[in-house]
């Protein structure tokens, strides 16, 4: 690597470490029973359904760092959520509202050499007792599960969603808290992107 090179990764590593460990979360109860056929990391289409799903359509993405500040290639990184009717697509969730049969509802992908991962989803909505969340898990080799939340900053519904809350600390919960910028093209429904970079309680190996 040349000295240019290595600046950038120095600088790199030493923003990660500037960073707070990214905040665990319970799993919840609506992880899949089983993984569905379908768990690439678009969650908008079902295999080659020409039916998108509902709701706010969100370009995520971000990286993912380990406890040195080094970028963690090779992780597989894991979503779940509800649906845009506040439905999970789970046996355990008898809420009254249809499911949207076009929504995967969750995906998996993997971190590339510089750590990335990138998803198509829909915008978090929330559900009676819950704020707008995403659940994520992270495995690998040589990391246990690790599993938290993301969730959109400035929601009115986060001062009063209590496993948020239960961080205590304001920049530890800030960590999780996720600007979601608005695409708006010449025509077409609104599109999202946000951005939800993930450092690591472990090293993994260089």
């Amino acid at each position: 690597m040349g000295l240019a090179g290595a600046i950038v990764g120095a600088a790199t590593q030493a923003g990660a470490q500037s960073l707070l460990a990214t905040p665990r979360q319970s799993k919840g109860p609506f992880y899949p029973v089983e993984l569905p056929v379908d768990r690439d990391a678009d969650l908008m289409r079902i295999g080659m359904a020409p039916q998108l799903a509902q709701g706010e359509m969100t370009h995520l993405s971000g990286r993912v760092f380990d406890a040195a500040g080094r970028l963690a290639g090779g992780v597989r990184v894991e979503i779940w959520q509800c649906d845009a009717n506040g439905r999970y697509r789970h046996p355990g969730d008898r809420g009254a509202t249809p499911r949207d049969a076009n929504f995967q509802g969750f995906g998996a992908t993997v971190t590339d050499a510089s750590g990335n991962y990138a998803f198509r989803t829909i915008k978090p909505v929330p559900y009676p007792g819950r704020t707008p969340h995403i659940h994520f898990r992270l495995i690998g080799t040589n990391l246990p599960e690790f599993v938290t939340q993301m969730y959109i900053a400035g929601h009115p519904g986060n001062d009063g969603d209590l496993l948020l809350n239960s961080i205590r600390n304001p920049r530890e919960r800030g960590a999780l808290l996720v600007p979601f910028r608005e695409i708006r093209g010449d025509s077409g429904p609104t599109e999202w992107t946000a951005a939800f970079d993930i450092v690591l309680p472990v090293r993994l190996a260089a």
